[in-house]
């Protein structure tokens, strides 16, 4: 598949607006608590009442079905709870080990550009992985962020990470989630994205262990490059 190395990111950018408040939570979240949290918070940024937000959490284990999953990919329901979202996307996996990102942001205050935001996304994930020694990539027809590996001397492609998002008013919410050192065989029980001819990876996978403090550290650093400065609130 044809590597797209378009990263567009310019209109998102934006220094004149207020610094983005990053929130780390440190106990794992239900995945509903997420949902409902960041319900309340897209109609505060909407109203004016709170400023733009990027929720770093971890879920218990969990599937949860985009608006464009197709039932068939649910191979083991019974295995975790699954969860139908609004975001965009199909199944996926969510669990300890895994760094969710929950991006809530003011598109109308960064052009209104969907297919942007989506790159500006992308381009942070990439950033991000480069600075913690994977090189990854996006594809042309496949959502996500992805890495070349070899398997028994063959060449093959796996996820590290995915995107999913839903706007509101032009809010941002729901967003990425990116394989630190989950265990990956959890992702056994659904078709990831509907994409059967390609599989799942890690950090830890991959040979680079990193610690999930560490890992957040780098994410606040290229965020910033991608999308303007933030600020530490206190962690949940």
């Amino acid at each position: 598949m044809k590597k797209n190395n378009k990263k567009s990111t310019s209109s998102l950018f934006a220094p004149d607006l207020s610094p983005v408040e990053w929130l780390v939570s440190q106990e794992l979240v239900p995945y509903n608590q997420a949902v409902a949290m960041m319900e309340t918070r897209v109609a505060a940024i909407h109203k004016g009442e709170a400023p733009e937000q990027v929720w770093l959490l971890e879920h218990p284990p969990l599937y949860s079905a985009g608006t464009s999953a197709n039932p068939k990919d649910l191979k083991e329901p019974d295995r975790f709870p699954v969860f139908a979202t609004g975001r965009g996307g199909q199944y996926t996996y969510h669990g300890p080990g895994q760094r969710v990102a929950y991006v809530m942001l003011d598109l109308t205050q960064r052009g209104r550009d969907v297919r942007a935001f989506v790159q500006a996304l992308e381009t942070w994930i990439i950033l991000s992985l480069a600075d913690l020694g994977v090189e990854a990539d996006v594809r042309d027809g496949r959502i996500g962020v992805w890495v070349e590996r070899q398997d028994n001397g063959r060449p093959r492609e796996d996820k590290i990470a995915a995107i999913g998002i839903r706007l509101r008013r032009w809010i941002s919410f729901h967003g990425i989630s990116l394989n630190v050192n989950p265990d990956l065989s959890h992702f056994e029980g659904i078709i990831p994205c509907g994409i059967t001819e390609h599989g799942v990876t890690s950090l830890e996978e991959l040979g680079t262990s990193h610690s999930m403090q560490a890992v957040d550290t780098v994410l606040r650093k290229t965020f910033e490059k991608v999308f303007g400065e933030t600020v530490v609130v206190s962690r949940g």
